[in-house]
Parts: structure tokens; sequence; C-alpha cells
């Protein structure tokens, strides 16, 4: 089957259709006026790293000479605004002590002198001074008059071995340099893209990343999925690697919880699609997330910002950063709270993230990470699709009467130390996370996570025979142990008896390595490798089981299972200019199950297999003056998929193997600056667009033939016309359309509605001083479905009639009305 089936050729084709012609007149209007007004007078230029966040508006870029590695693509940025001081080109800046050998292999232009912001406050006698970095990184918001603008910093090497400011972590630029060496879909967003808007959920960091979807439930809880990863998970998320810094998130057995993340403390975001993410070590269908935290090199000396907004949200935010000889620290406090859209959904979250750093001598360094949160928060529950469309605010009966919530503490700590040693960086990592969970919903859970890990990665950057070779080789640990206890829950979140206790342990080793070997000087053939074991192990506390549950006649659910699983994968990355790449890959992916899925009460729940795939994938990045482009094709061949069911009235969620399935798509993103000078001449008018194609499909299954799969819609359009100008301001309108609705059952018998929402942003966005938005959203006040659980045969529903058809039909989460969002933020 073909990435696009001839049943949706036709509205794909008459949207780009109409969509090119108006975009046509626009453009022909614009530069009629354009034309009338006098040229502007040329800008300096500076040197940058051409972005991969294709929604981020490409118009400052132009490509820049050649260098003499092509493997390092490099761009120039034509500054809108002139600096207050010309850009000159200057001596070499004393630099970390480089290898040799990696001298050789990679020359960098020397970099452009910037005034020191922070690092002028470094003073030590016993210390040397930390190197200079290789791009300011303050610099990326200097001349930018939207978030999504990309940064403007200095072209950076893709060697570890060069990596300026804190050794421990890459900048912005550096990131941007080092994850283009991989061939296939990533992405990375910049804090510019996230950091000017209410930035209180994940999808307000990873909503416009093509093939990225996220879909709300109610306040930070939204299902995260990337090519389809874990699309029927009706709690928690899994199918994806979530980190922060580089450190593993997930608990122990996969899954993870989207409250943690915090938009406001990071300074940028890696994405890293299906099983591109195999530099850390990752495998799993959706990828892999990697949240990074600035240092005291690159964060602002203060920060703070008041958001308040629609359905009584409130955040406040303060952070700090800076340098100290040797020692460099950032700190950032926030705490949200809201009564939320729905009733009984008021939410009230504080997160704390911090990191230490210590740089021993030019070549080793090693970080201190601590990550505290805590959730207090109502659940509102699934309803009807009638009661989600018509009185959408309403929460679910037994979610009132039971007073269902969700509560958690957690905290993180972590360290990490980098040492370069002649061309190779080693990191070394170590990690603990502990969380508690109070969870009263249809029976009072109360459980306490431990989780402990480690990890050793190496990367090696030089030339065999005359060839530039790239090695990164590494293993990772991640152990923990689930003690878990679930009561009857009486009305009023009152815990009653017990009616289940286990510990659950689970044990994960993994070891890992892919090689870029540049057969040519701008193409690689990179080929990798992972063995992963774990073990997951069940220990029943509990022999009890017929006293509370007449139908369960197994006393003793204990249960271990040895999982053992290798995943290659080999694909081609070639430079076709210095700002234009294509790459293509085949890989294999793995997902164990998670604890609550060989839960070992019957024989059904102990035997769910491992969920394997294999994924083709073909793409192309780079950017042109005042365009940029990432778009992605892939398809992802899938045996024993895991699938979160439904599967009859009043069942919970059972977790089955599918047969065989297809997920495979269209990841595409765009940014154009398709007008300039419309009011001055330094301002622009920017269109951002991101289209997400999903066709995922049952493969022949003997029950459900080539039924589509639920969860997700076909077709997931975030367009936006953005005017901007180099002071600062932006204004525009943009748009989220799913252009046709989704299944919320494997027969294809229940369906929601397509939808499009209307949003609009006005703001003001400085590097230092006072910023400031207003944003409104879904501003048509569209009644819709954000997201579903999922069940196997929709037709039940036909079957059951009278005042038991409710219950069995709540399966839907209303999407958020009518809403406005303002803020203000200072930084000095």
């Amino acid at each position: 089957m073909s990435v696009i089936s001839h049943r949706h050729a036709l509205p794909i084709a008459a949207a780009l259709a109409i969509s090119s012609a108006a975009l046509a007149l626009f453009i022909g209007e614009a530069s009629a006026q354009e034309a009338t007004k006098p040229a502007p007078v040329p800008p300096a230029a500076t040197q940058a790293q051409p972005t991969t966040n294709p929604p981020a508006p490409p118009a400052t870029t132009t490509a820049a000479p050649a260098v003499k590695d092509p493997a390092l693509p490099e761009v120039k940025i034509i500054q809108d605004k002139p600096k207050p001081a010309p850009v000159q080109e200057a001596a070499p800046l004393p630099k970390k002590k480089p290898a040799p050998v990696v001298e050789d292999v990679e020359p960098e232009p020397a970099p452009v002198k910037k005034p020191k912001k922070k690092l002028t406050k470094a003073s030590s006698k016993a210390a040397k001074p930390a190197p200079a970095p290789v791009a300011a990184e303050n610099s990326d918001v200097a001349n930018q008059a939207a978030p999504e603008t990309p940064d403007v910093s200095a072209a950076a090497s893709s060697n570890p071995a060069d990596r300026g400011g804190a050794l421990t972590v890459p900048n912005t630029a550096e990131s941007r340099a080092e994850i283009q060496r991989t061939p296939g879909g990533v992405e990375i967003v910049p804090d510019t893209a996230f950091k000017n808007t209410p930035a209180n959920t994940v999808k307000d960091v990873l909503g416009s990343v093509p093939g990225v979807t996220i879909q709300t439930r109610w306040g930070p809880d939204a299902r995260l999925s990337i090519r389809g990863s874990g699309l029927t998970r009706s709690y928690g998320n899994r199918g994806l690697n979530m980190y922060m810094d580089g450190i593993a998130i997930n608990s122990s057995d996969g899954l993870f919880d989207t409250f943690e993340i915090d938009p406001s403390a990071y300074r940028y975001v890696e994405v890293f699609k299906g099983a591109n993410a195999l530099r850390y070590g990752s495998n799993s269908l959706g990828g892999a997330v990697n949240f990074v935290t600035p240092t005291g090199y690159d964060a602002s000396a203060f920060e703070t910002r008041l958001d308040v907004g629609s359905f009584g949200y409130v955040r406040s935010q303060v952070s700090s950063g800076g340098v100290s000889g040797p020692w460099d620290y950032f700190i950032n406090l926030s705490g949200q709270r809201e009564d939320g859209y729905r009733d009984h959904s008021q939410q009230d979250i504080e997160r704390l993230n911090a990191n230490l750093g210590y740089r021993f001598s030019p070549d080793a360094e090693t970080r201190f990470y601590v990550n505290a949160n805590r959730w207090r928060g109502e659940l509102p529950g699934e309803v009807t699709k009638e009661s989600a469309l018509e009185t959408p605010r309403k929460a679910a009966f037994d979610f009132l009467n039971q007073n269902q919530q969700r509560n958690i503490d957690s905290l993180r700590v972590a360290n990490k130390t980098t040492l370069r040693i002649d061309g190779t960086v080693v990191e070394l990592g170590i990690s603990t996370h502990q969380r508690h969970v109070d969870h009263p919903i249809f029976q009072y859970l109360d459980y306490t996570v431990a989780d402990y890990g480690g990890f050793a990665r190496a990367t090696d950057d030089r030339k065999i025979g005359g060839y530039r070779n790239r090695l990164i080789a590494g293993f990772n640990i991640l152990n923990g142990a689930l003690d878990y206890q679930q009561y009857i829950n009486n009305p009023g979140a009152v815990k009653g008896a017990l009616t289940f206790d286990s510990r659950d342990k689970s044990q994960n080793v993994s070891a890992y390595a892919e090689d870029s070997f540049f057969f040519l000087p701008n193409v690689a053939l990179v080929g990798g490798i992972q063995f992963q074991h774990t073990v997951r192990e069940r220990v029943d506390r509990f022999f009890d089981d017929n006293a509370v549950n007449p139908f369960d006649f197994n006393p003793d659910d204990s249960g271990r299972r040895v999982f053992d699983i290798w995943s290659p994968k080999i694909g081609l990355v070639w430079d076709v200019d210095p700002s234009w790449q294509v790459f293509a890959n085949i890989s294999r992916s793995a997902e164990v199950p998670t604890f609550d899925v060989n839960s070992f009460s019957s024989p059904a729940s102990s035997v769910v297999d491992t969920q394997t795939a294999t994924t083709y994938e073909i793409g192309t990045r780079g950017s042109r003056p005042d365009f940029a482009w990432d778009i992605s094709l892939y398809r992802a061949e899938i045996d024993n998929e895991l699938q979160c069911l439904t599967t009859g009235l009043f069942a919970g969620c059972s977790t089955v193997n599918a047969d065989k399935t297809v997920h495979q798509g269209i990841e595409a993103g765009l940014g154009w600056a398709f007008a300039k000078s419309v009011v001055n001449t330094d301002d622009r008018l920017w269109l951002n667009a991101v289209y997400t194609y999903n066709d995922f499909f049952f493969d022949g299954d003997a029950k459900w033939g080539k039924n589509r799969l639920p969860g997700v819609s076909p077709h997931i359009v975030k367009a936006e016309v953005l005017y901007k100008q180099s002071n600062g301001f932006y204004v525009g309108p943009n748009v989220e359309w799913q252009a046709e609705g989704f299944y919320s059952d494997n027969a294809n018998v229940l369906k929601t509605d397509p939808y499009a929402l209307l949003n609009f942003r006005i703001g003001y966005d400085q590097p230092v001083g006072w910023s400031g938005y207003v944003e409104g959203r879904n501003l048509l006040d569209k009644r819709y479905i954000s997201s579903t659980i999922t069940i196997g045969d929709g037709h039940i529903m036909d079957t059951f009639a009278g005042p038991q058809l409710p219950l069995f039909g709540e399966l839907y989460n209303p999407g958020a009305g009518i809403a406005v969002y303002s803020g203000l933020r200072y930084k000095w």
C-alpha cells in the first residue's frame, strides 16, 4: 500500500490546490506593495546553524559558503535589525583544549566576539577559566519578533569534543548540529517557540512538531504519541522514552506522566521520532523526547513571569542562573492553579528544576540535578459523546460521587559527569526517581515507585584510513520496584477494605552502538544495534481475591517473565549542500509490556507479548532564504501491537496483542516568509504550517480485517500566519484542524466528528527587559472531542439499552471551550 492511499489522495490534493492558490494571490498583492517601497539598507551578517524545526520561520537564513567538511552544515543569518555594533571577523578566542586528531577532522571558523553577559562573573584563582562557548546562547532571541523564530547562534560543531559553555550540556546550536547527524525524523524545539505562551502543558511545547499527537484529557494530563505509539492508552503514557537532561524519567516498567513536564524550565527540547533515538539507547516505536534545562552558562541571571487566564488559571515562575569560578548553577521554581474547564477538574501543581555544575578542568565536569514535583488534581472523567458535545463542562457522575483524584509527589536526583579524553567524550550518569501516588478512582490506589538507574556513553569522532568516522556506544541500567495496594473506594474518596497488595520489580539492561562512516565527504552510512534484557516480576501479597472478586479463583497472582530483544538499524545521511539534507533508514523497535499488562491474574494477562516493529523511512530537511522545510515519510510494520481496550460492559482497560498492524504516514512542516516590508522595511509575514498524515490500520486481522486503528485523526493540520517586526512585536491568527474524525473502537462503528479551532495571539518578545502576550484559544467556542477511551467492538452499544447504556458509552473527553490567557515576563 502506498503511503497515501487513493481514498485520501483527492482531499489532500484539493486542500493543497486551494491553499496554493490563496497563497499565490496573497504573494502577488504583497509583492506589488513591496515594489513601491525603497529597498532596505543591507544589514550586518552573522553565522548560524539552520533550524531543524520547520514551523520556525526561516526567513533570516541564507546559505553560507561551504566549509571544508560538508558534514557540518553551516548557514548565515541576515539580521533584520542591525546590531548595536557591527560584527567583525576576529582572531580565535581561547578555547578548550582540543584533541589534535579532532582538530584536524573538524576545522571550525573563528568564533565571533560578543559581549559577555554572565561569564564575566566567573572568577577563581584556583581553577582555570571555563572555555568560551561556541555560541552566545542568549543571542538566539536577540532579534526575534515571535517565539517561533529560529535561534540566532553561531555555527556549531556536531562533535561533542568541541562543546562550549557547559561541558555536560550542549547549547541549542550545538545540539542542533549533533541531532542533524541522525538519518531520520528529528527536531529541536528552542525555548523561543513556547516561552511566550501560557506554557502550561506539554502541548504548548510539542504541539507544532510534525508527527507528534497530543490529546488533552484535563489539566496537565494528556496522551502523548509519536507515529501512533500508545494511542489506546486510557491512563498514563507508554511507547515513548522520556528524558530530562539525557536521564530517563520513565518508570522502570516504561510508563510516564506528563505532569512532571514544566515548559518554563527548559532551554530546548530534542525530539527523536521512532527508532532514531538510538543515541540514547532508546528503541521504542514512538522514539524519545529529551527536555534540556539551562545551565549557569546560558541562563538569565534573573527571570520571572506571571500568567493568568480563563477557568481560574494562575501561574507564576522565577528562575536564576550564573557562573562563579568553576561552579555554575540554574534553578527554576513554578506553581500553577486552575479551576479547570470542567466540573471537578481543579489542579494544583508546584515544580522545582535545578542543576549545579562543577568544572574540574577544561576536560572534566560533573553536574547534579534535582527535579521535585507536587500535583493535586481532581478527575472529571469520560462522558458520553452527547454529553461531551452538548454539556462539555459536566463531570461524569461516578467521578463526582467517588471524588476521583490523582495526587502525586515525585523527586528525581541525578548526577552526570563528562570527560574529554583525546578525541573521545565519555558521559557517566546515575539517578533515582521516587514517587508516591494517592489515586482514588473506581478503587482507591495507593502505591510508591522507587527507580534507580545508571548509564555510560562514549562518543568518538576521528578519521580512520582518511575517512571521518563517528562512533557512539553505551549501556543503560534502569531497575525499580513498585509497592502497590488497592482498596475499595467508598463515596467521597474514603479508603475501604484492602483488595490487592503486590510488589512488582522491573529490571532493564541494554547495550547499544551506532556508527556513522563518511565514505564520501558529504555522505555517511549509519549502522546501529541494541540488545535489551528485561525482567518483569510480581510478588502477590494478598490471597483473598475471591472474597472481594467472586470471579477471581486464583489466590496467587505472582509471576515472572524475561524478554531478550535485538534491534538493528541502518541508514544514510547525505548533505546535498551545507543547508540541505536527505536521509533514509530501516530500523527495528520493540516495546515490552508494563506492570499493569503482565498482571499474572489470568492466563490471558500473563502471555501478552512484546510489540515489535520494522520501520522504513525517507525524508529531507533544510533551509533556503526565507524558507525552511522538514518532511519524513515512514511505514512501520508492527507485530503484536499493544492495545489497551475496554472489552465489555463495566470492564476495565485490558491490554491485548493485536495481530499485524501498519502505521504509515507523512510528517511535514514548513516556514515561509511570503511577504516582506509590509508596513516598514524590517517586518515580515510568515506562514508556519505543520501537516501530519496518519494511515494506521489492521493488516488482514482475522477479526478486524483492514479496519482503521482507533485513536487518532488521519489528517492533522496546524497553520499560522504571523506578522512580525524586528523590534519584537508580533500578531496573527492560527488554526488547528482535524479534517476527519477518528474511531473509538476496532470495529470502526464509533467515530468522533472533525473540527477546526481558531486561535489568535499578539505579543512583544525581547531577550532582556519586559515581554508579554495575549492569546485567545478556540475563539469560536467549538464543541469537539479531544480524546477517547478505546473499546473492541462498538456494536456492543446496540446490545445494551436503557439506563445502563450511558455508563458504557462514557468514552469521551470534551475539548476546552473559548479561553483567553495573558502573561508578563521580565529578564535581566
